[in-house]
């Protein structure tokens, strides 16, 4: 999904292929069979960017971890606007089978040209400018930027195809190249060379998810073009990805860049550790719209919401007090050095987690009450984490900035839930909408998707 993210766990509309049309080769699985996938794809992606980041933990020098972590965050920012503009738009597809399939080989095709026109030049300019690793780091990333970003989006098509077990398929053997690939490497191996495998180990999940997707839509044909079509959902979701998420992960970006680049390590490091609870996010973004939407009225939805916010804050504080008893030893095999830096932030990326859990749950509830309301408040509050951070940055280091991402996450959380109550009492929030496709892939990204830093 950071790779974090709202996943392909998400399906589109609810459709019947045509007999002998193209998105009916190979047997459709059951309802319960799907889900089970879909779910289990989620929690294979998120674990792919998790074992990423502690392979190369332990594998780098603090600084080298350091400038991995911020080109990889990097990366999140692009992954997670190509998730936006490409993936949500593709499971919202819906019509004649053969045209479903046709969208979904040109969001493919979409995706590989885009990237390759975007990454290869910044790839030359970049490793012609030098610069030192920063920018020998960036040239790589460019470089291998089309084969993760098209692997990405194979995953969205398999959902809108109803294939999600094709999906989980292709990310196990992504998830067992990426490890293989990163744990050959050698110890002090620098952060250039470790983008590079990680991007390279894509090839045989990209190629063996290229092969589905054919099977899949042969003779559908592809457009690529119209993704750029005027009035394509992309870009509303796109928007909705920059003001919620993207901003917080930019700052990072800049602190790293402006400031000190172990900043990044030590923020990425930490948000790692809590892997586990961006999985439990991405499916409550996933999956949460259509289950709040049987509630009775916008009251029971709102209850149901709120205590999935609660449980999953006691989730994040029992998961925050587990790591901090962690044995030091057991800490450094998982990050090596840049162990010490994350566990000094344990107590504010825990915090901001729970803070998190209960923003997260309060924007769910508001996609049911009122869907437009959110757009405001992730404009607003995504803003003023920024501030946060960077106030926090000036006032106390790194320590200041992991308080001050959590100030931002709980001012978000706090006011989405108030505008829920002020919706509650006027009695103007609409009815639950029916629990469908078109409602989950709506949802609002989960801010824990990236993670604070950009995290898996």
């Amino acid at each position: 999904m950071g790779e974090g993210r709202d996943g392909p766990a998400r399906t589109g509309a609810g459709r019947e292929p045509d007999p002998g049309s193209a998105a009916t080769a190979g047997r459709r699985p059951g309802r319960t069979v799907a889900l089970l996938a879909s779910v289990t794809d989620q929690g294979v992606a998120a674990l792919t960017n998790i074992t990423v980041l502690v392979v190369a933990a332990r594998h780098a020098t603090v600084h080298a971890f350091a400038t991995f972590s911020l080109v990889y965050t990097v990366f999140t920012v692009l992954l997670g606007l190509t998730v936006a503009y490409v993936g949500q738009a593709l499971v919202l597809e819906n019509g004649p089978v053969r045209e479903v399939a046709r969208a979904c080989r040109s969001a493919v095709a979409f995706t590989a040209l885009a990237a390759t026109a975007l990454g290869l030049p910044a790839a030359a300019v970049l490793g012609a400018a030098g610069g030192g690793g920063t920018a020998t780091a960036l040239a790589t990333l460019a470089l291998v930027l089309p084969l993760v970003l098209t692997h990405e989006t194979n995953r969205y098509a398999f959902a809108t195809l109803h294939r999600p077990h094709h999906a989980l398929t292709a990310d196990l053997l992504r998830l067992a190249g990426a490890l293989t690939a990163l744990a050959a490497q050698p110890h002090g191996a620098g952060a250039p060379r470790l983008l590079l495998v990680w991007g390279l180990s894509a090839v045989p999940a990209l190629a063996l998810a290229c092969l589905l997707l054919s099977r899949l839509t042969r003779g559908a044909g592809q457009n690529p073009a119209r993704c750029l079509r005027r009035g394509h959902l992309g870009r509303r979701f796109a928007v909705e990805f920059g003001v919620g998420n993207a901003g917080t992960q930019l700052a990072v970006i800049g602190l790293g860049l402006l400031a000190d680049p172990l900043a990044v390590g030590a923020l990425r490091g930490a948000s790692t550790l809590y892997g586990p609870m961006n999985v439990l996010f991405n499916a409550a973004t996933g999956f949460g719209p259509p289950l709040l939407g049987r509630a009775r009225d916008g009251r029971g939805a709102a209850r149901a919401a709120f205590a999935a916010g609660g449980v999953l804050a006691a989730v994040a504080g029992c998961w925050t007090a587990l790591l901090s008893l962690l044995p030091a030893r057991h800490g450094r095999a998982l990050l090596g050095d840049t162990w010490t830096a994350a566990a000094g932030l344990l107590p504010a990326t825990g915090s901001q987690y729970a803070a998190m859990a209960l923003g997260t749950c309060g924007l769910l509830a508001l996609r049911v009450l009122r869907p437009r309301t959110t757009l405001p408040i992730q404009l607003v509050f995504s803003l003023l984490s920024v501030g946060c951070l960077l106030g926090g940055y000036l006032l106390g280091g790194v320590p200041g900035a992991a308080w001050g991402l959590c100030a931002g996450s709980a001012a978000k959380g706090a006011a989405s839930w108030l505008r829920a109550a002020r919706l509650l009492r006027t009695g103007s929030g609409a009815a639950p909408a029916p629990a469908g496709p078109a409602a989950t892939a709506a949802a609002p990204p989960a801010e824990g998707a990236g993670g604070p830093a950009g995290a898996s």
